[in-house]
């Protein structure tokens, strides 16, 4: 079973300013971090490999530092390390990006399943992981909380949503976005980390993968951040009711009612 796992490195900050012309992120000289969503997509990429025997890819798409956020992934465990990086890569929105990656999954060939964190901290979208079924015409199946079964040339996972939860079978090959519900990330070893600081991480271009100029960067971005800021800061104070208990209570549901917090 060859699995790839999609990795994004984001801030690992709430300090960022957005760029007043691009509307994006200011990205220089701020640290970064793998993507908090994707270490549960790897765990259960290094689970199903266990279980099932094959081997497990990170993927990731960005400038050479993010090349740090896959070097992560292959101390937890990771067979193999994958980079996008291409100046025609800059300023791709969730399409541009989601097509990129699944031209170079297309690319490695062989792929029986591709795992993404059900979102990205940065961006918040959850698109990506669609955006790549789409792109590769594959089924999917977002949030998944559980991999039930894998048998028969597909697999069998638990969908969580508004009102519950799905049991959803699917034909492989398959893109699953997964919740933080799943599993526990492990903890990279230090042998395992010594290990992946020796391991090369090819870089793949555009070019490298097959990819249109015309669907990449900002020309190849259907969608156009028209303004972006950073939400206004909670301007809350607190309040300390002190005394017997019984009192406080009083004090404090009178508080919340003038609030209109409780009736």
């Amino acid at each position: 079973m060859r699995v790839v796992v999609c990795i994004k490195q984001v801030p690992a900050t709430q300090d960022v300013v957005i760029d007043p012309e691009t509307k994006r992120l200011k990205r220089e000289n701020v640290a970064a971090e793998m993507n908090p969503f994707d270490l549960y997509a790897l765990e259960e990429a290094l689970r199903l490999v266990e279980a099932h025997g094959g081997e497990v890819l990170a993927l990731s798409m960005g400038p050479s530092q993010a090349a740090a956020s896959l070097r992560e992934a292959l101390c937890c465990g990771a067979d193999r390390a994958i980079l996008l990086s291409d100046r025609a890569f800059a300023g791709s929105d969730t399409w541009a990006t989601s097509y990129a990656l699944a031209r170079a999954i297309a690319h490695l060939g062989g792929v029986d399943l591709v795992l993404c964190g059900k979102q990205a901290v940065d961006g918040d979208t959850a698109q990506v992981g669609p955006g790549i079924a789409a792109h590769l015409d594959w089924p999917q199946v977002t949030y998944v909380s559980a991999v039930r079964q894998v048998a028969d040339g597909a697999l069998t996972v638990v969908r969580l949503h508004e009102e519950g939860h799905d049991v959803v079978r699917a034909a492989l090959p398959a893109v699953l976005t997964v919740v933080k519900d799943i599993n526990v990330p492990r903890i990279p070893t230090l042998r395992r980390c010594r290990e992946a600081h020796r391991m090369d991480i090819p870089v793949l271009t555009a070019a490298d993968i097959g990819a249109e100029a015309a669907c990449l960067g900002l020309e190849g971005s259907p969608t156009r951040v028209v303004k972006a800021a950073p939400p206004p800061p909670r301007r809350g104070k607190t309040v300390v009711i002190e005394g017997p208990c019984d009192r406080s209570a009083d004090r404090l549901v009178s508080a919340l009612r003038s609030l209109s917090l409780i009736q």
